[in-house]
């Protein structure tokens, strides 16, 4: 008797060379964020919170490694066409749902979308995501500005870990993407401060001093970050936990029957098994 066996395949697989990429990529994006916190930087006013100078390079820096992901997994047969256009797709809802709630009260259902799709289908399809959909969604609100690169990096973050949680099944699996949606939804407003506040003056209290120490830096920004954001921080994380949970299994299994279908490229092995009569 013959039996087909197909291999179950995820869309995208992190494999040795996409996740070095990641691993740059996501190297690159934290110096951006960081890197005043450790060297001495006399910048300040306008022209620093612009970044007039590292913002063009950073976003033309990000451009060539999302492109690079794609390729890592393109070369390892991680991701073909038919995952191509599920990211285009997926990237177009996600822009349209930046587009109905552009962060109003820190209220963006965008993220909910984020968290599945990276769970679903892998860590570098949702750093992918994360990052063309924000980029989407900036061009199409008008929400282009020094800000953007930081946002598609923090984007893609939210999207990339989801796809690294443990493998959990059933109601654990929405609880373990609840939670996590609300702590990602809290920090990625955390990070996202990060941009501007070394250099803004806010306060002896709140304001970041350029060659203290990294510990009262990091106090200084923890009140800011309490006394400013947090009250819209904490509403975008809550509001994606409870979409997670009311949405979120549909759409789970809606993504893993696109990931089964989408893998006609999978090897095809028969088997000869015997039986006596």
């Amino acid at each position: 008797m013959s039996v087909l066996r197909v291999p179950s395949l995820r869309l995208v697989r992190l494999k040795p060379r996409s996740t070095a990429t990641l691993v740059v990529a996501s190297l690159v994006g934290l110096l951006a964020f960081g890197w005043p916190l450790f060297l001495h930087t006399d910048q300040v006013g306008a022209s620093a919170i612009g970044h007039t100078t590292d913002a063009p390079w950073l976003f033309v820096l990000l451009l060539p490694l999302l492109v690079a992901v794609v390729l890592a997994e393109l070369s390892e047969s991680g991701i073909d066409a038919k995952v191509i256009s599920l990211l285009g797709m997926l990237a177009a809802v996600g822009t349209a749902l930046r587009a109905l709630g552009p962060g109003t009260a820190g209220l963006e259902p965008g993220f909910f979308l984020l968290v599945l799709a990276g769970r679903a289908f892998g860590a570098g399809f949702g750093f992918v995501l994360g990052a063309v959909s924000l980029l989407g969604g900036a061009l199409i609100t008008g929400g282009v500005g020094p800000w953007m690169p930081f946002q598609m990096f923090a984007c893609a973050w939210v999207g990339c870990l989801a796809g690294l949680l443990p493998r959990v099944g059933g109601r654990l699996e929405l609880m373990v993407l609840a939670a996590y949606s609300l702590v990602a939804g809290v920090m990625y407003g955390v990070v996202m401060n990060l941009w501007f506040w070394p250099y803004a003056t806010f306060g002896s209290d709140f304001s970041f001093i350029p060659g203290d120490e990294l510990a009262a830096n990091l106090h200084r920004y923890l009140l800011f970050v309490v006394a400013t954001s947090l009250g819209w921080d904490i509403p975008r994380g809550v509001l994606c936990a409870v979409l997670v949970l009311t949405l979120g299994r549909p759409i789970l299994n809606a993504f893993r029957r696109t990931a089964r279908k989408a893998a006609f490229d999978a090897p095809v092995r028969f088997e000869n098994r015997s039986s006596d009569v």
